[in-house]
């Protein structure tokens, strides 16, 4: 059934959903469109409202081939709405959950291409925030590149941004998907360009070997590792690409590559790479579905779970990546240990196993002895101090009593002529 959206636009059926809102096949003066309606809950929000005027020009203004152009924008009663060029092809998670992992020349190419589309955004000033293969789309229409890879485009810029209005957003918040958050997201620091690199390097290294490298069991598990942990390598990638991949997910963000850069490192690599072979990863050890949480884990499921036993539970698609050794040299917040409610138990009846001991209890009445003596004390000195206040009170004399008034006297010697 056709759904004005505006006064403009005609929207015939839905094309694909996401945590955002719904995309639909439309119709507007131009031709065909994809109209990304954003959820109600969002268009009731004025702060998000002025917001997505704000960034109007901005994200219209946007104009790359290997992005996905924001041709306008529609606030209409609680509509809300974002219209782009229509994409003929798929994205990239519908192509990975078909096919699983790409070759290394096919999965080069198509992150160039979306390190272009990012390299054009950053020069204007925008962060995309939420760089991940639902957000990249395959032009199918589009003539292939290297080794038969489809050309790739970048889609909801902004978006993210739109969403994170300021009264939406907890201190604990974070806006964005654990498997792609950089570092300096995850301890609390502002989103810049190297967020965007750091993300596209881990959708690289799912496009090679199937997985994310540090996903896997609860969110707040996957959030520690990337500030943690060091990326394990993928067996029998080529060394030059691997090195690429290492630079763009360095902790520090100045010691990532730029989005320019990581598109030409990348080209240069695509000739030695054509004819490899989808890598063979191997799959063994990695998280089973259900799992007991360690006590430095547990701390994050209690959100969902409450406290207690805490089962692992894993994500979309982010299976635990074997052998990624802690790095020591990054201790922040986010790897503090909480005790378990075992742990908590355990504490508190080793308290009352103290108190209930003879010599607590001779200390705790020699104690409480002590505390008498200076209260009796205290009140002594009060009670001193209040005595001596009234006696000075009544002992002083009345104006004018105690002495006899002193006779005026009258001089009676002659005055001096």
């Amino acid at each position: 059934m056709a759904r004005k959206i505006g006064s403009r636009y005609t929207v015939h059926q839905v094309i694909g959903r996401g945590s955002a809102g719904t995309v639909w096949l439309g119709e507007g003066p131009d031709g065909p469109v994809a109209v990304k309606l954003l959820r109600e809950d969002l268009a009731a929000d004025q702060v998000l409202v002025g917001r997505f005027v704000q960034e109007r020009t901005a994200l219209t203004s946007l104009d790359h081939p290997r992005v996905v152009g924001v041709r306008d924008m529609v606030v209409d009663g609680s509509d809300l709405a974002l219209v782009m060029e229509l994409v003929q092809g798929t994205d990239l998670r519908s192509r990975l959950e078909r096919d699983g992992a790409l070759p290394p020349q096919v999965a080069a190419s198509v992150i160039a291409d979306v390190a272009d589309g990012l390299a054009a955004a950053h020069a204007a000033g925008i962060v995309h925030r939420d760089v991940k293969p639902e957000n990249v789309l395959l032009d199918l229409a589009a003539a292939p590149g290297p080794g038969g890879a489809p050309r790739a485009k970048l889609t909801d810029f902004g978006v993210a941004r739109l969403v994170d209005a300021p009264r939406r957003t907890r201190a604990t918040r974070i806006i964005g998907t654990p498997d792609y958050l950089a570092p300096e997201i995850i301890e609390g620091l502002e989103p810049r360009a190297a967020v965007d690199i750091y993300a596209l390097a881990t959708v690289l290294y799912e496009l090679l070997a199937g997985f994310t490298p540090f996903g896997g069991g609860h969110t707040g598990a996957v959030l520690r590792r990337h500030v943690t942990e060091q990326v394990p390598p993928i067996p029998g990638l080529p060394d030059g690409l691997w090195r690429i991949i290492s630079e763009c997910l360095a902790k520090a963000p100045a010691s990532r590559l730029r989005a320019a850069e990581l598109a030409a490192r990348l080209r240069e690599q695509l000739p030695s790479l054509a004819g490899l072979p989808v890598l063979a990863v191997p799959s063994q050890g990695r998280a089973p579905a259900e799992e007991q949480l360690s006590p430095g884990e547990a701390v994050y499921a209690e959100v969902d779970a409450g406290p207690g036993v805490h089962k692992r539970r894993r994500g979309p698609a982010v299976p635990l990546v074997p052998g990624a050794a802690p790095d020591s040299t990054r201790d922040t917040h986010t790897s503090l240990r909480r005790p378990s409610a075992e742990e908590l138990a355990a504490y508190a009846a080793e308290s009352r196993a103290q108190r209930a001991a003879p010599g607590h209890r001779r200390d705790r009445a020699a104690l409480l002895r002590r505390r008498r003596m200076l209260a009796v004390l205290l009140a002594t000195v009060l009670l001193l101090a209040g005595a001596a206040a009234a006696w000075t009170a009544f002992a002083a004399p009345e104006p004018g009593a105690g002495h006899p008034a002193r006779p005026a006297v009258h001089s009676t010697a002659p005055r001096a002529p």
